[in-house]
């Protein structure tokens, strides 16, 4: 019988930390050897630090018999962009069986999302490998975003996740029957313990700060970068709006240089004092360093690592805007942001109460995985119908959107007796002269 080489795919810190936890807590059978290949994502990986020159990589590696490069087997190729031709797969299969030393191992791969290049690319190439995918954030309580092909799909043996929202149960690949698993949160904070030991030292940080969690949403397309700037802002003001004096910011690690100026500016005009980590480390290392007295973000996963993990105070801010600004409606960032939006606190007066009772999570997150993608999830028809027919209001209205719903024939919609008036020319002209007489009275 052949001997087994595994594949494990990573492209982030945080997604290795996840990695050397599920290694840890046995997720995966023995292997003879595991291979670790590194991907460096950035829309220009040139300019971009590879993951095995991150402070805190070296730890993490040691769950690997070694370490590979993406980039450096198809340069000049850029890894989401490039995919194989149907007709070349054969021969690139051989071809990384030599240049990796596989030589007839059976291959095994662990991918952190199975829907685009890099991961679908290596899926694709090992046609025989089983798969097993981690999601790398709340993306696993969501839907399957593109229409995966079965000849992958179905040799994915599981969902591997953190329990980021205790209770919800992801629905990624459950069209394939793939089972979800949890990886030990336990397991975990030992890896980023690893990785905060050996990151070395990082600047002198306030105890006690408001720590601000950048995030790069201009880059898919949630936000306009005039939007994403203002939202940073937004995330400064409400910090000093609570009361918070010393503010920590860990950006996005593609966030223009700018942007960190701009935000020291305007903590100056507030009268508090921020200070920019200029160190590429998760913020999870931070959450353990500086035990920060409130995290606020937007949609970003670390706010619920903060809150779930951590124990700390988080408050989201701009969430409202992004799912008014997410196109289209299966957008990826729609999950996270409604989650983040449903069970974090507003810090702004007036904002919202409570989070939505955990009873109507799964309920609610099964109704947009079928507003999103209802060719790919019928049988949640009812639990939508059943959802949006109790629960839709002022607080869940702005998580949908009136048109998918009508298209739908879903409650909240419009009726289908009326469907027609958007699209009648007459009743259009009966609102343009309203309109019209109604500027007129005013004026």
């Amino acid at each position: 019988m052949p001997r087994t080489t595994q594949i494990f795919c990573a492209s982030s810190l945080y997604g290795l930390a996840t990695l050397a936890a599920a290694i840890e807590s046995d997720c995966f059978a023995e292997a003879a050897r595991r291979v670790l290949l590194v991907c460096n994502d950035a829309a220009a990986p040139e300019a971009a630090p590879d993951l095995g020159e991150l402070p805190g990589f070296a730890p993490l590696r040691d769950h690997f018999d070694d370490v590979l490069s993406w980039n450096e087997t198809i340069r000049p190729f850029h890894p989401v962009a490039w995919t194989p031709r149907p007709e070349d797969v054969p021969l690139l299969e051989r071809h990384l069986r030599l240049l990796w030393g596989l030589g007839e191992d059976r291959v095994e791969l662990v991918v952190e999302s199975l829907q685009a290049p890099p991961a679908l690319t290596v899926a694709q190439l090992f046609t025989g490998a089983p798969v097993h995918v981690y999601a790398g954030g709340l993306s696993g309580y969501g839907p399957t975003h593109r229409k995966l092909d079965p000849l992958v799909g179905t040799r994915v043996r599981q969902l591997l996740h953190l329990d980021l929202v205790p209770g919800l149960t992801p629905v990624l690949l459950s069209e394939f029957g793939v089972p979800a698993r949890v990886v030990p949160t336990g397991a975990f904070l030992k890896a980023v313990e690893e990785l905060a030991e050996s990151a070395g030292e990082l600047p002198a940080l306030p105890r006690d700060a408001a720590l601000l969690v950048g995030q790069n949403l201009s880059a898919p397309g949630a936000l306009s970068p005039a939007e994403e700037a203002d939202l940073h802002l937004r995330m400064v003001r409400a910090a000093a709006g609570r009361g918070h004096r010393t503010l920590v910011l860990t950006p996005h690690p593609s966030a223009p240089a700018h942007r960190g100026r701009a935000l020291a500016t305007e903590a100056g005009k507030l009268g508090v004092d921020l200070t920019v980590v200029d160190v590429p480390v998760p913020a999870e290392v931070l959450f353990a360093r500086i035990r920060p007295a409130l995290v606020v973000g937007c949609s970003s996963t670390a706010l619920f690592t903060a809150s779930a993990f951590y124990g700390l105070p988080v408050a989201r801010v701009g969430t409202e805007r992004l799912l008014e600004r997410l196109t289209p409606y299966q957008h990826g960032h729609r999950i996270p942001a409604v989650l983040a939006d449903a069970l974090l606190p507003d810090p702004a007066p007036g904002g919202d109460g409570d989070a939505l009772p955990a009873g109507e999570l799964n309920d609610l997150v099964a109704a947009l995985c079928f507003t999103m993608r209802p060719q790919v999830y019928p049988p949640l028809r009812p639990v939508a119908e059943r959802y949006l027919a109790r629960h839709l209001g002022p607080r869940t209205r702005r998580y949908f959107r009136r048109k998918r719903l009508t298209s739908l024939g879903l409650p909240g919609g419009i009726p289908r007796r009326l469907a027609f008036l958007p699209r009648n020319s007459t009743a259009r002209r009966v609102v343009r002269r309203a309109r019209a007489l109604k500027k007129a009275v005013r004026g």
